[in-house]
């Protein structure tokens, strides 16, 4: 039997391991085998005990094995080998950050990298997604939601036969067919093996005598082997010789038992190692702990200075406490696309989220920490039209779950419910431009849904929240919510004299009829919508975005001089500015027009890059529309084979992109054509087969594959003329692939 290649590569979004593992081979050999039987295994335990380092660690051996294993025919099923139980890859879902019950189904679409625009519910998209997949999916940090999350588990199984999950947490989800797997500290040689090694780590010089490994052997049974409470004793071994620690844990359990030596239950032991290490902190040590309990997931540097500081607590002195934090491993340094971030294991954050309490001061830092992640979307949002917008892109990205959290703050607040919405319509270049339609839909619905959500007292910022609202439904296709939301804004801006609103309010509308198929009206509105941003000096991202907007208008009508005036226009101020986002759009109306006038060479330069933007963004809308139209300036080039390949690439894309532009003829006018032309050089049996052939690249590959395009030397044309892409509704009715 003939074996197939090697994988090269393998799907996954597994984090590179930062320390070694250390032991735990007899628990990675049960676990899986409990995975090779069981479609649920959930690994528990109490917090610190290395639920998460194993399950990461046994999901990695299931990746190594799916990446090193021929790809061949085999047993399918229970049984099946890891290469075929898991060939579309592992993934981790990390949900500790996520608090909101709505966002759980987003949070998993996140980390399987599944990007919908639509308005469908995230839960039939999920499983719609993994019905036919074969993949493990790691699910950590469930505890705060573990009913929504068993539902959805239970739900995905059921629906998604070739789904296997691996879960941790501190219970179990109580799913029929759930296989447990209490975890259990280490045994006594791999503790003194994990306290050694940490200590090594965090002091190069540490070099334990015999009377020394006594001590620690000692420290690590009065620690009851819990993992995280020898990472805490490890950091203090920089400055304590184990005799000391010994000591000093003596005398803390000593005072927690009424001085009765035995030992203490687990959970208690975490809790007395984690007070023992609160205890040994200086006074504004322990002050920046409780403080930066507020933050959820990873923070700055920049952050921490503007919560954390005050009377009490010099700015100048938070770099310093953080190190403190970091070399007693109470924090952990992480490097990020976005730069240095910290992070606060959950099971600590907690301890310091409980004494934040006790000192009453939790409401005010919370307000803190919203004002900061104001002040940081406010910042992005000028900062998006610059050279810096893919830094942008990544920070926010970073920042998501502390700006969830400080949307959850204003909503909290009645008062402050316009600060909500000025927020969750602030980050419109995110929802628009990174791939976010859906959680943006979500925020600017509830701040503008909520009770007191009406009261006009902050106007601009609900018609901020308006316009957003209008854009993003009708890049979602959800025409009726658009239009509602932009006649609302329009009307409320022309009763409180806001211009710059108006502005927004018919730019939309103009959008929404452009996406609509009526050309003539996007021209009017759209032109109209131009004129009142200049009226008003307004210039950004959004601004370039109507003139593009307006330019593809006049490209589908016909007026191909005036779209290339319009966007040779926008993209020479985007190359000015560093604008990228918009300026993908307007090389894709120029592409439009090279290929119309049979530039098909210099239309593959200027869709490549849009190729590139769009991908960087993760903005699918983009992505779609400039593969279809590469497709058709493949064919035009003469290779059949690989523009049905391409052809066959975007299909699934169309589904995450939204109703209405999936059934626009003039945006969909590619599609037919490359389908038309292709397939009368092909054949429709071979077309189908190229087609087929694409429909299985996932989405990296496929813009590996349209990049390498661009190197590419065109075949002979081999088909006569192609004609370009203009058509009308009459002459091109859309259909659904």
């Amino acid at each position: 039997m003939r074996q197939r290649p090697l994988r090269r590569t393998a799907r996954g979004n597994l984090p590179s391991e930062l320390s070694g593992f250390i032991g735990r081979g007899a628990e990675l050999a049960e676990l899986g085998g409990l995975l090779e039987v069981s479609r649920l295994v959930t690994v528990t335990g109490v917090g610190g005990v290395g639920k998460s380092r194993l399950v990461l660690a046994a999901a990695r051996s299931a990746a190594e094995e799916a990446r090193e294993a021929p790809e061949a025919p085999g047993v399918r099923g229970a049984h099946a080998p890891a290469e075929e139980r898991y060939c579309d890859g592992v993934w981790l879902a990390e949900l500790a950050c996520v608090r909101d019950p709505a966002l759980l189904e987003l949070a998993l679409s996140e980390a399987l990298g599944l990007t919908d625009h639509t308005t469908r519910a995230p839960r039939a998209v999920l499983a719609e997604h993994l019905a036919d997949k074969r993949l493990l999916l790691v699910l950590d940090g469930f505890e705060q939601l573990v009913d929504e999350t068993a539902a959805l588990v239970r739900d995905l199984l059921l629906r998604s036969p070739g789904l296997r999950v691996l879960a941790a947490g501190r219970r179990p989800l109580e799913v029929a067919g759930e296989r447990t797997f209490p975890l259990a500290p280490p045994v006594a040689e791999e503790a003194l093996a994990l306290l050694e090694a940490r200590a090594s780590a965090a002091d190069p010089a540490f070099a334990p005598t015999g009377a020394d490994r006594a001590a620690l052997a000692e420290v690590c049974a009065r620690l009851d082997g819990i993992p995280l409470a020898l990472e805490l004793a490890a950091g203090r071994l920089r400055t304590l010789s184990p005799a000391q620690v010994l000591a000093r844990l003596e005398d803390r359990f000593g005072l927690l038992t009424g001085g009765v030596r035995g030992g203490l239950p687990r959970h208690r032991t975490l809790r007395t190692a984690i007070g023992w290490s609160h205890e040994l902190c200086t006074p504004a040590e322990r002050l920046l702990w409780a403080r930066l309990s507020v933050f959820a997931g990873q923070f700055d540097l920049e952050a921490a200075e503007y919560v954390c500081a005050g009377p009490d607590m010099p700015v100048e002195g938070v770099l310093d406490l953080v190190g403190e934090l970091l070399a007693q491993s109470l924090l952990v340094r992480e490097e990020t696309a976005a730069g240095v971030r910290f992070r606060m294991l959950e099971t600590v954050r907690l301890y310091g989220a409980g004494w934040l309490e006790s000192l009453g001061d939790a409401v005010r830092l919370r307000r803190r920490h919203r004002d900061w992640y104001m002040g940081l979307a406010t910042w992005c949002e000028l900062d998006w039209f610059s050279p810096r917008q893919h830094e942008v892109a990544a920070l926010v990205e970073a920042e998501l779950p502390n700006l969830r959290l400080a949307l959850e703050c204003c909503l909290d607040e009645p008062d402050e419910l316009h600060l909500g919405q000025y927020l969750a319509g602030t980050l419109w270049f995110y929802w628009a431009g990174c791939g976010r339609l859906t959680e943006g839909r979500h925020w600017l619905d509830r701040t503008l849904d909520h009770p007191g959500g009406q009261v006009t007292e902050y106007e601009s910022s609900r018609l901020k929240a308006l316009w957003v609202l209008g854009y993003v439904a009708a890049l979602q296709g959800d025409a009726t919510a658009s239009m509602c939301a932009l006649y609302e804004c329009r009307d409320g801006a022309a009763r409180s004299g806001n211009r710059v609103a108006a502005a927004y309010a018919v730019h939309r509308l103009g959008c929404l009829a452009l996406v609509s198929d009526d050309m003539a009206r996007a021209r009017e509105l759209l032109g109209e919508a131009l004129e009142q941003y200049r009226a008003a000096g307004e210039l950004n991202s959004n601004v370039l975005m109507c003139q593009v907007e307006l330019g593809m208008a006049l490209a589908f009508l016909g007026d191909l001089p005036g779209a290339l005036a319009l966007c040779g226009e926008v993209r020479e101020i985007c190359e000015e500015r560093g604008e990228r986002w918009t300026k993908a759009y307007a090389l894709y109306v120029l592409a439009y027009a090279a290929l119309e006038a049979g530039g098909t060479r210099e239309a593959r330069r200027l869709l490549t890059e849009c190729v590139e933007i769009n991908h960087a963004f993760s903005d699918l809308v983009g992505l779609v529309l400039t593969l279809e139209l590469l497709a058709l300036v493949t064919v035009a080039e003469g290779d059949p084979a690989e523009a049905a390949v391409l052809q066959g690439a975007a299909e699934p894309l169309w589904g995450g992109v939204g109703l209405q532009l999936f059934g626009s003829g003039y945006f969909n006018a590619p599609r037919l054509m490359c389908r038309e032309r292709a397939g009368e050089a092909l054949g429709a049996e071979r077309y189908a087969a190229f087609a087929a052939e694409g429909r299985e690249l996932g989405r990296e590959s496929l813009v590996v594959r349209a990049l390498r395009g661009a190197a590419r030397v065109p075949r002979p044309a081999g088909l006569g003329g192609v004609p370009g892409p203009r058509v009308s509704r009459s002459t091109a009715p859309a259909d659904q692939p």
